[in-house]
């Protein structure tokens, strides 16, 4: 008898696979106690409950990174990067944009920034594993408000994570821009957008 052969197509080793950082998980699987708003993943993900409910607090020591650091950060904003990190620590579906930068401990990043300038403060950087100057802007610096940083959708997008994240004209739903929210009962429309880029 011959023995037998698993045939995988081109591109299929980018999906459904954990990035090699710091609070992921080895393998994606089902994490049924995830908290709040990454729950969406909670049928396949590379988080735990733990990293999830981290993900949710001002102070958190996923990046050694505070929301606040520049004053008060809107409920509706901080909404909106919570999701963003529930996304990059929860998806199983970022294979096809995951770059390796290095060996473990340094791991992979596929949605990280470099810096927090977006939020007014030049002084803070990334330091690999967490964020430097965790304790708001140097002295004597300014915040800004983020319409003046980033004046249109593209520029947020493409500035607040250097780079990271690419402004894209497909519109939510066209199956070829990954969605951070999703109605979770109608299926992951990630798994098919990693797909179509692998």
């Amino acid at each position: 008898s011959w023995p037998a052969v698993t045939v995988t197509a081109p591109g299929d080793e980018l999906l459904n696979i954990c990035m090699d950082a710091k609070h992921h998980k080895v393998r994606p699987g089902p994490e049924g106690q995830l908290y709040g708003q990454c729950a969406l993943w909670k049928d396949n993900a590379c988080c735990t409950a733990n990293t999830s409910a981290e993900a949710h607090r001002d102070q958190s020591y996923l990046y050694n990174f505070n929301w606040d650091h520049c004053g008060v950060m809107p409920e509706r904003c901080k909404r909106h990067f919570i999701q963003d990190t529930c996304l990059y620590e929860c998806s199983p579906n970022l294979g096809p944009w995951i770059d390796q930068v290095g060996t473990p401990p340094q791991g992979e990043l596929g949605c990280t920034g470099q810096d927090w300038a977006g939020l007014g403060c030049t002084g803070l950087h990334w330091a690999g594993l967490g964020w430097i100057g965790l304790d708001g802007c140097p002295q004597g610096a300014m915040c800004q408000q983020f319409r003046f940083v980033f004046p249109t959708p593209a520029a947020l997008c493409e500035g607040v994570w250097s780079q990271s994240y690419q402004y894209t004209p497909h519109h939510r739903g066209s199956g070829r821009c990954i969605q951070m929210w999703f109605d979770p009962s109608l299926g992951n429309p990630n798994v098919a957008v990693a797909r179509y880029y692998a």
